[in-house]
C-alpha cells in the first residue's frame, strides 16, 4: 500500500457516504451529519437511492450517478451489500473506502466468507480499506477538518496525539474521554477488523504526519509482529508509540512440558515483544491520554534521575514511592543546589530530594526552587507538587511554572492537588503545554514513564552476535536422528550433543548401559558425581527418584546405581530406561534458567530467570523474542528482581553474567536456525564468580 493510498484515506479531497440516511437515529446519518458539520474542507456527497436529499445536500442513488471524482467512500450498508458497493467503487476508480458496517469475520465463518469476497474485490481494484466493523476516522488537521464517524457530534481540536483503536467501542469512549478532558487530537482511526490497513500499514503513514508527535494504540492482536517491532523500533526514535493491549490474563493456558512452556503466558510474551520494540505498555484509558499528553509536549529525558518539589510531605513520599517502583531514581542533588536551597528556603524547608517548600510558599519561592533545581545536572526531570493552602495563588505559581520550566529543556509534570479551584492554574499550563495531573501518584507515574522513553531514545545501538564456531550439521544429524524414529523428545545425552554443538559449555558427561560402565566413567569424569535415568518417558527425573546427587566413591556409585534402577521399575514399570547419565558433580555458583518457546504468533520466545525446582513457583523470569540483540541479552539478565544474587549480594563475588549473556545470544542464533525445536530447558546453568564461566548440568528439548 502506498502513502498516497492512506492520503486518499485520512485527508480526502471528497467524500462519499454510502447507506446516508435522512432518519435521525441511524448510523448513516450520524455520519454525514458528523462530515457535513465538522468543518470539512473538501465535498461530501449523501448516497441514497430512496431520498432526493440528506440534511438539505442533494443524494445520489449510486456512487457511480456523481459527476465528479471521488477520493474516498464512507460505506454503511448491509453486509450483504457492501461486495457490491464496493465493485461499484472501484468501477469509479476510488482509492479509499473505510467500511462502517460489521456482521463479518466477528460473527463467524458466514461473516469471514463475506470478509474474504470484499477484500477480493478490493484488491481487484486496488481499493485500500479501513475496517470493516469500524467507527470511521477523524483528520483535526485544519486543512481537512474530518470527521467521518458516528460518535457524538464532537471533533477534538487539532492537537498533536494520534490515536488507533482496534476496538469500535473503545474507541468511541476514547473520543468521549477525549471531549471530557478537552484533549486535543490530530487523528483518530478505528481499524475494526483490521481486513486490509492496520497498525503497520498506518505507523508509517503518521510517522510523517507533521501534526502527530505521539502515537497511542489500543490492540486486541497484531497482525505482523516482526513488522511492528521494525516498524516500531524506527519510528520510536521520533514519535514515541504507547499501547494498551487488551486479553492480559490467560484462560486455559496448554499444560507445558517444559518450565518456559509453562512461564511463557502470551502476557509475559506482549510485554517482552513491547519491551524490545521500544513501546510504552500502559494499564488503561486514563493512563495512555496521561501520558500522551505529556509524551506529546515534553522533551524525553537525558536519564532517569528525578527532583520532585512540594509544598506537603505527604504528596511527596507518595511520588517518590512511584519513581522508584516505576523504575526510575531520586536523583541525588550536588552539594552546592543544597547550599542554594538553603539560602532561599526557609530553615524548615527540606533541601534534599524531594525538596519541601513548605505549606506557606508563594509564587517566589516555587520559582527559586524550581530554577535551582532543573540548574543540576544530576537531576533529568522533575514532577512539581502544589497543595492549596491559604497561602498559595495556584494561578501565579502556574504562571511561575509556565514562566521557567522552558529555559531549561527538561520534562517536567505538574500535580496541583485539587478540582475545582485548581481549573484556571491547570488551564494555564496545559496552554503552555505542561501537563498537569490531580494527584501526585499520576504525575510521578507519567514521569517515570518519560524516562523509560528517554532511554530507549538515548540506548546504545547494539547488532546481533552471529558464532561462527557452531557445528549445525551436527544439529541437524540429531534432529533427523530424531525425526526418523519418531521421537519428540530428546533424551539429555542427545540435548547435550545439540547444545555442544553450539557452543554451551557443558558438566563432563557419559551414558551407561550397565554398572561397570558406569563405575568406569564415574572415575574418569572424577568424583564426585551424580547420576540420572534416561527415559523418553520421564521428563521429570527427581519427581521419580531418577537422579542421584554427591556420590563420591566407587562404592556410593555402585549403590546408587542399583537403587535408581529399582525405583524406576518400581513406580513406572511401563518406562523404557535407554541408560544412565553420570555426569561431574558440580558444587558452588548460582543456578539460573534459560529458556526457548516457539510460540505461533511471535516464533522463538527466550527465557532467563534464577534456576531450580522453583522457578515456576517463584516466577523471577525475563522474556525476550529471538533473534537478541546484545543489548537485550544484557537487559534480561538485571530485569529479574534476583539480579543483585548474581551482581554480588552481600560481599559475595559477581557471577560471570557476560557468560549469562553469551549462553543467552547462543541459544537465540539456535532458535533462529532451528525451527523444529520447540520447547529447550536449560535448568541449571550453574554459573561461576567472574571470569570463571558456566556449565549446562540439566536440559530438555522438544521438537515440533
Amino acid at each position: 500500500m502506498s502513502r498516497n493510498d492512506l492520503k486518499t484515506i485520512l485527508a480526502p479531497r471528497s467524500v462519499a457516504v454510502i447507506g446516508a440516511s435522512a432518519r435521525e437515529d441511524s448510523v448513516g446519518r450520524a455520519v454525514f451529519a458528523n462530515i457535513l458539520f465538522s468543518g470539512y474542507k473538501g465535498i461530501v456527497y449523501p448516497i441514497n437511492p430512496k431520498v432526493k436529499s440528506i440534511l438539505g445536500v442533494r443524494a445520489y442513488p449510486s456512487i457511480l450517478d456523481i459527476p465528479d471524482e471521488i477520493d474516498l467512500a464512507i460505506i454503511i450498508v448491509p453486509n450483504i451489500a457492501v461486495k457490491k458497493v464496493l465493485e461499484e467503487c472501484g468501477a469509479k476508480k476510488v482509492k479509499g473506502a473505510v467500511i462502517i458496517t460489521a456482521g463479518f469475520k466477528e460473527i463467524g465463518e458466514e461473516g469471514a466468507k463475506l470478509e474474504r469476497e470484499v477484500i477480493a474485490v478490493a484488491r481487484q481494484y486496488g481499493i485500500s480499506i479501513i475496517g470493516p466493523n469500524c467507527v470511521g476516522i477523524i483528520n483535526t488537521d485544519p486543512q481537512i477538518s474530518l470527521n467521518a464517524t458516528f460518535a457524538r457530534p464532537f471533533t477534538p481540536k487539532p492537537g498533536h496525539i494520534a490515536f488507533i483503536s482496534q476496538s469500535g467501542a473503545f474507541g468511541v469512549a476514547a473520543l468521549e474521554y477525549a471531549r471530557k478532558k478537552d484533549i486535543r487530537l490530530s487523528k483518530f482511526i478505528s481499524v475494526g477488523n483490521k481486513a486490509d490497513v492496520n497498525e503497520n500499514t498506518l505507523l508509517p503513514a503518521l510517522k510523517d504526519d507533521e501534526q502527530t508527535k505521539v502515537i497511542l494504540l489500543y490492540l486486541e492482536d497484531l497482525v505482523n509482529p516482526a513488522e511492528f517491532m521494525e516498524l516500531a523500533r524506527e519510528i520510536g526514535e521520533k514519535k514515541p508509540l504507547l499501547v494498551i493491549k487488551s486479553g492480559r490474563t490467560s484462560a486455559g493456558a496448554r499444560a507445558a512440558a517444559s518450565h518456559t512452556g509453562a512461564l511463557a503466558g502470551s502476557d509475559e510474551i506482549y510485554n517482552a515483544f513491547f519491551t524490545q520494540a521500544g513501546v510504552i505498555r500502559v494499564d488503561n484509558l486514563e493512563e495512555l491520554f496521561d501520558c500522551g499528553l505529556a509524551f506529546a509536549t515534553q522533551p524525553p529525558p537525558r536519564s532517569n534521575r528525578v527532583a520532585i518539589i512540594t509544598n506537603a510531605g505527604g504528596p511527596g513520599i507518595v511520588a517518590t514511592d512511584t519513581i522508584i517502583r516505576q523504575g526510575a531514581l531520586l536523583a541525588s542533588l550536588d552539594e552546592r543546589t543544597k547550599e542554594k536551597l538553603a539560602r532561599v528556603l526557609p530553615p524548615t524547608a527540606a533541601i534534599q530530594n524531594p525538596v519541601d517548600v513548605i505549606g506557606d510558599a508563594k509564587e517566589d519561592r516555587y520559582e527559586s526552587a524550581i530554577r535551582i533545581v532543573l540548574e543540576d545536572d544530576a537531576v533529568d526531570g522533575a514532577v512539581i507538587i502544589c497543595t492549596p493552602t491559604v497561602f498559595t495563588d495556584l494561578e501565579a505559581i502556574a504562571r511561575t511554572i509556565r514562566d521557567t520550566v522552558p529555559r531549561y529543556g527538561k520534562p517536567v509534570t505538574v500535580c496541583f492537588m485539587g478540582t475545582e479551584d485548581v481549573e484556571k492554574a491547570a488551564r494555564l499550563l496545559e496552554e503552555a503545554g505542561i501537563p498537569h495531573y490531580v494527584f501526585p501518584e499520576i504525575a510521578a507515574k507519567v514521569m517515570a514513564r518519560l524516562t523509560q522513553y528517554g532511554w530507549w531514545v538515548r540506548r546504545p545501538l547494539t547488532g546481533i552476535k552471529k558464532f561462527e564456531d557452531v557445528d549445525k550439521k551436527k544439529v541437524s544429524y540429531i534432529l533427523k536422528k530424531a525425526r526418523e524414529e519418531g521421537r519428540k523428545f530428546l533424551p539429555e545425552p542427545e540435548s547435550y550433543s545439540l547444545l555442544q554443538a553450539y557452543g554451551f559449555p557443558l558438566a563432563p558427561f557419559a551414558l551407561v548401559k550397565t554398572e561397570e560402565e558406569c563405575l568406569e566413567q564415574a572415575e574418569r569424569i572424577g568424583f564426585p558425581v551424580v547420576l540420572k535415568v534416561v527415559s523418553p518417558q520421564i521428563l521429570h527425573k527427581i519427581d521419580v527418584g531418577g537422579v542421584q546427587l554427591n556420590i563420591e566413591n566407587r562404592e556410593q556409585a555402585q549403590r546408587a546405581y542399583r537403587e535408581m534402577i529399582e525405583i524406576i521399575k518400581q513406580k513406572i514399570p511401563q518406562a523404557e530406561i535407554w541408560g544412565i547419565l553420570v555426569q561431574k558433580m558440580i558444587k558452588g555458583g548460582k543456578e539460573t534458567i534459560l529458556g526457548l518457546k516457539r510460540d505461533p504468533l511471535f516464533g522463538p520466545v527466550i527465557m532467563f530467570g534464577l534456576g531450580g525446582v522453583y522457578v515456576e513457583a517463584i516466577k523471577d523470569v525475563s522474556f525476550r523474542i529471538a533473534p537478541l540483540r546484545e543489548l537485550t541479552a544484557a537487559r534480561m539478565i538485571r530485569e529479574i528482581r534476583g539480579y543483585r544474587i548474581l551482581d554480588g549480594f552481600r560481599g559475595e563475588e559477581r557471577s560471570d553474567v557476560e557468560k549469562i549473556e553469551e549462553c543467552l545470544k547462543r541459544l537465540s542464533q539456535l532458535a533462529i536456525d532451528f525451527p523444529e525445536i520447540e520447547e529447550l530447558d536449560i535448568n541449571p546453568l550453574i554459573v561461576m564468580s567472574q571470569g570463571k564461566g558456566a556449565l549446562v548440568v540439566d536440559a530438555r528439548i522438544l521438537l515440533i
